[in-house]
């Protein structure tokens, strides 16, 4: 198979169109080749006249490990042009970032997740290019996740930068079939080309979403495996609590939580008295680590680490928002006056809980505070708007 971007260099009438235009090109450290170029040292190679480049957050060099660490712009050493940050002084490029070039190549790898960020900075793009009259190109990448939804539907009036519009956690979608979804519901008149994988199938062995023939490499500084990428549309929501994601460890993003006084074996012995159904697709290991920074930093923690890998992934099974959700009703159950939800600014939301912002709206914080709440309360909800969002996104799909 071939992403989009090795489609591109190695397509010459592919490349026809941006004879005489200038080029920009939105990219991180995973934006690389089959070969492991970067993509633009990959274009410049083969006479693209790339007269810009832009970086979201984490930076075009993926150095920023933190949310909210911004990065500034810059000038590339090698190449003299400049490098606009999209995740710094603004995160919506600006007419100046604009005017710097005529066509925007977006070749960003992302997680399959709304919280993401890059699928936020992609519509800022298009929306952008639409009011100027520019050109978007998306070379289009695997959704390591693949095809499977999950999760609620952001509501209106809770939109921010890990919330571009209603949809679901676990969106289902890749790049290029999120800009499809994007200029439809936006109704943005934007001149848009999706550069389409070819040979990738979601959902089916041995990958699922992501080809076993291809590197992986970090789209952001936490995103170290494919594992973490399955993983994410659940875990991702430890962020807005007090219980380490286990950032400052090996394994970030990839346990159910992780904190010094929460009692990890009665936790899993809850999640499987409560809903045994949400566990399916996977494996789940007590763990015990002692982050470097970040919550609970120098003190040892105990915890829940998910495998979503080898013979214990189940692609079709696997629900990690609803496993994550899982473990927050356990630990209520067990802790009910556990301080759970994390109150502080995050991704410059600062009227609203994080686990809101992130979850799109308060359900899941609800139904997990409420002690009369059942498994099938928070499953119908969710239900009803992942079978909405399949039938919103049905005529965007490129691959399925």
């Amino acid at each position: 198979m071939k992403f989009g971007i090795d489609r591109l260099i190695t397509d010459e009438e592919l490349r026809k169109p941006l004879e005489g235009k200038r080029v920009a090109l939105v990219a991180h450290p995973a934006s690389v080749t089959v070969g492991l170029d970067h993509s633009l040292d990959a274009l410049i190679e083969r006479r693209v006249n790339v007269t810009s480049a832009f970086g979201p957050q984490h930076g075009l060099k993926g150095d920023k490990q933190d949310n909210m660490v911004e990065t500034a712009d810059e000038t590339d050493p090698q190449y003299g042009i400049p490098i606009f940050s999209l995740y710094g002084e603004v995160r919506r490029p600006t007419g100046q970032m604009m005017s710097s070039a005529d066509v925007f190549l977006f070749d960003l790898q992302d997680l399959g997740c709304r919280i993401y960020t890059f699928v936020t900075t992609l519509l800022y793009l298009l929306e952008e290019a639409a009011k100027l009259g520019k050109s978007v190109w998306v070379l289009d990448r695997p959704n390591p996740a693949g095809g499977p939804v999950e999760g609620t539907l952001l509501l209106p009036g809770a939109e921010s930068f890990v919330g571009a519009a209603p949809m679901v956690m676990r969106h289902g979608l890749t790049m290029g079939e999120m800009a499809k979804w994007f200029v439809d519901h936006f109704k943005l008149d934007v001149d848009l080309k999706i550069i389409e994988m070819s040979g990738w199938k979601p959902g089916h062995p041995a990958g699922y979403g992501w080809p076993e023939n291809r590197i992986w490499i970090n789209p952001s500084p936490n995103a170290a495996n494919l594992n973490m990428a399955r993983a994410y549309a659940g875990t991702v929501m430890l962020e807005g609590t007090t219980l380490s994601e286990g950032r400052g460890t090996t394994r970030p993003l990839e346990v159910l939580f992780g904190a010094p006084d929460v009692d990890a074996k009665a936790v899993l012995a809850e999640m499987r008295r409560i809903a045994p159904m949400w566990l399916r697709g996977c494996a789940i290991r007590e763990c015990w680590f002692e982050p470097t920074f970040h919550k609970h930093a120098g003190t040892l923690c105990n915890g829940l680490m998910i495998h979503a890998e080898g013979k214990f992934y189940d692609h079709h099974a696997f629900q990690p928002w609803r496993l994550q959700a899982l473990a927050f009703k356990a630990i209520r159950n067990l802790y009910p006056d556990y301080p759970l939800w994390r109150d502080f600014p995050y991704e410059y939301e600062f009227d609203r809980l994080a686990i809101d912002v992130i979850n799109g709206g308060p359900a899941l914080r609800e139904w997990v505070d409420d002690g009369e709440a059942a498994p099938d309360d928070l499953d119908e909800v969710a239900s009803a708007d992942e079978a909405a969002w399949r039938e919103t996104i049905s005529g965007h799909l490129i691959y399925s």
